[in-house]
């Protein structure tokens, strides 16, 4: 048996802000956590937005691990793990003050990892981990190995499961017999037949030359069903993506839903609208979207008192709904019943960080630019999930404002990756934009 030769990796404020459960993930290897980012997540503590409860969880995990050992040589993690220990860097090492001269955080966690480079002389390797690809370029000049945090990181982004196929040539007769009541057909021999990459709630566009129709396959992947195009709340779907999205968000058995898509294609007025049509199936309707802070800064940051702080953030969300209720008339039932849904609360749109810690019992909860969460925040809100609740997570993989994710590494590509195969879920990436020729031109061009 070969024998381990362990790692020690040093972590950098990012990291841990990312994903708080982190140490637990890092196998034989030891973990050195420089004081400075200690003193870093101290600054994070307080606040409602995602970062200050992540630090204020790391917090709670690090004052389990009791012991002053931990500033010495370090606690283990559990059995077949490493240990982690905390140092203190006085000052910068004279090697990193001739280049970099200005002391502030970054250059200390850098400092506190050349230090363990050169005390382990070789021995063992030491490698700095960090979100910030900046930081890992310093590191990488200064003969430190630097690597991103991957342990959440999918494979190939453009490989992700899209939720739809679409089949040429399709029997003829199976159509037809879908075009008649119960309007389904058994699936094994067409998953066969076909080599269809078979999914529960997968959907189709099944075609020939004489006629095409649109299906999904159920939950257990015994039959197709046939797709109508359904209105919901006066939002009639525009293209076969738009329809597969709102079959599944108005299906009660199917609890999680995702939808991707680039700008304009009808992710969030989809959700919106549909959340709206099977109101009567749940007790609220959330719509949530993450307030991204720009390189970790809080939105204290910001000019204004926290009404005109997240007003930008959120406007998009009321337009969403605007459109809808504009399918109507001022004076239609429905105009109305958006506005006294508004009024008791049973509609509520607000920032996800004033969402979080509220039952989630028989709840609609949209949760929009879904990409800007982290795995570890997406895997927060699903696991609060009550009794009775939906939740949809709508998003651009490829429009991103978090500073420290990407493509690879969102919650959303995440989840996707993940939660193929599941019988609760249903994905659909949205292709086609549907606000104007113009916006979709400028989308496809700029």
């Amino acid at each position: 048996m070969k024998k381990k030769n362990p790692k020690t990796f040093v972590l950098d404020t990012n990291v841990i802000l990312h994903d708080p459960t982190c140490i637990n993930h890092f196998e034989e290897n030891d973990i050195i956590i420089p004081l400075v980012v200690i003193e870093e997540l101290d600054h994070f503590k307080r606040g409602n937005q995602v970062i200050n409860l992540n630090a204020r969880e790391f917090a709670r995990t690090l004052d389990s691990i009791t012991g002053n050992d931990i500033f010495n040589g370090g606690i283990s993690l559990g059995e077949g793990k490493g240990k982690i220990r905390i140092v203190i860097t006085k000052g910068l090492a004279k090697e990193i003050q001739e280049v970099f001269r200005e002391d502030n955080v970054d250059h200390r966690v850098l400092s506190a990892a050349y230090e363990a480079k050169q005390k382990f002389d070789g021995k063992r390797k030491v490698i700095l981990v960090s979100k910030d690809v900046n930081l890992r370029m310093k590191a990488k000049a200064l003969g430190i190995p630097a690597e991103d945090y991957t342990t959440d990181r999918i494979p190939n982004v453009e490989e992700l499961y899209s939720g739809k196929e679409t089949i040429e040539n399709f029997d003829d007769g199976i159509l037809q017999k879908l075009y008649q009541p119960p309007y389904e057909a058994p699936a094994t021999k067409i998953i066969k037949k076909y080599k269809i990459d078979a999914a529960p709630n997968k959907y189709f566009i099944l075609r020939n030359t004489n006629r095409s129709i649109l299906a999904y396959l159920d939950s257990e992947m015994e039959a197709l069903h046939r797709i109508d195009k359904e209105t919901v709340y006066g939002i009639k779907p525009r293209n076969a993506e738009q329809t597969f999205a709102v079959n599944a968000l108005i299906n009660k058995e199917i609890p999680l839903v995702t939808l991707t898509g680039k700008a304009g294609t009808g992710k969030t007025l989809l959700a919106l609208a549909s959340a709206l049509q099977v109101r009567s199936e749940y007790r609220q309707i959330y719509v949530a979207r993450p307030v991204v802070p720009l390189s970790n800064k809080d939105i204290g940051f910001l000019p204004g008192d926290v009404e005109s702080k997240l007003a930008p953030y959120m406007q998009p969300l009321w337009d969403n709904l605007k459109v809808v209720q504009d399918q109507f008339k001022e004076t239609d039932k429905n105009y109305q019943t958006i506005n006294n849904m508004l009024k008791e609360e049973k509609l509520v749109i607000e920032p996800l960080s004033y969402i979080r810690g509220r039952s989630l019992q028989r709840i609609y909860f949209i949760v929009d630019e879904a990409q800007n969460l982290t795995p570890h925040e997406i895997k927060t809100i699903i696991t609060r999930a009550g009794e009775g609740a939906k939740i949809v997570l709508t998003g651009d993989i490829y429009q991103i404002d978090h500073p420290y994710l990407d493509a690879q590494s969102n919650g959303l590509s995440y989840l996707i990756e993940h939660f193929k195969g599941q019988k609760l879920y249903a994905h659909v990436n949205l292709e086609k934009g549907e606000r104007s020729l113009l916006a979709e031109l400028a989308s496809n061009l700029l």
